[in-house]
């Protein structure tokens, strides 16, 4: 399967896209306190997104795809944090998970056509801008999660290349020396 079918590929993309809108639109909000915060939310968000990329080539190996899967699930919680210092920082109110806004939310992935055009209407105030991506950012870290955890299963059943590798080539002496 292509990186571009992943769920977490696709949630990461419209993360990406929607936090530089944000930032475009909202950074006066912390521009003379913290002038590179849009950079740092903007790298963050973009830092998921290519270690999923990244992480799912072919040329890959399963060790390596652990490791960027989890880079990939930390810059989504940096993110995470930044959005909700924002929210706390300017006296916004930030949803409690099971409030009807957030759950509003959570359900527009289930869209037949989700996307990033799904998520802009919340782009129209900076308070349901930062909460609609702390309930996307939080179901992508789920499904990261989910991801990383089948995967260090797969490889601890059957091992990574370089066991792959070594399996081989013990096979192959055992044949030679039956020779």
């Amino acid at each position: 399967m292509s990186y571009r079918q992943l769920k977490t590929y696709k949630s990461t993309t419209i993360i990406y896209d929607f936090t530089v809108g944000f930032c475009r639109k909202y950074s006066s909000y912390w521009s003379t306190l913290y002038p590179r915060l849009s950079d740092q939310m903007i790298g963050a968000a973009r830092s998921a997104k290519q270690n999923i990329v990244e992480g799912s080539s072919e040329k890959t190996s399963k060790k390596m795809e652990l490791k960027l899967l989890g880079v990939a699930r930390a810059s989504l919680q940096e993110l995470l944090e930044d959005y909700e210092d924002f929210l706390r920082q300017n006296n916004f109110k930030q949803w409690k998970k099971n409030s009807p806004e957030a759950e509003q939310v959570r359900k527009l992935v289930y869209r037949p056509n989700w996307s990033y055009r799904s998520y802009r209407p919340y782009l129209s105030k900076p308070d349901l801008a930062a909460n609609a991506m702390i309930c996307l950012i939080n179901q992508t870290n789920y499904l990261l999660d989910r991801q990383i955890n089948t995967l260090r299963e797969k490889f601890l059943s059957e091992g990574g290349w370089t066991e792959q590798m070594f399996k081989e080539r013990l096979k192959r002496r055992k044949k030679n020396s039956k020779l």
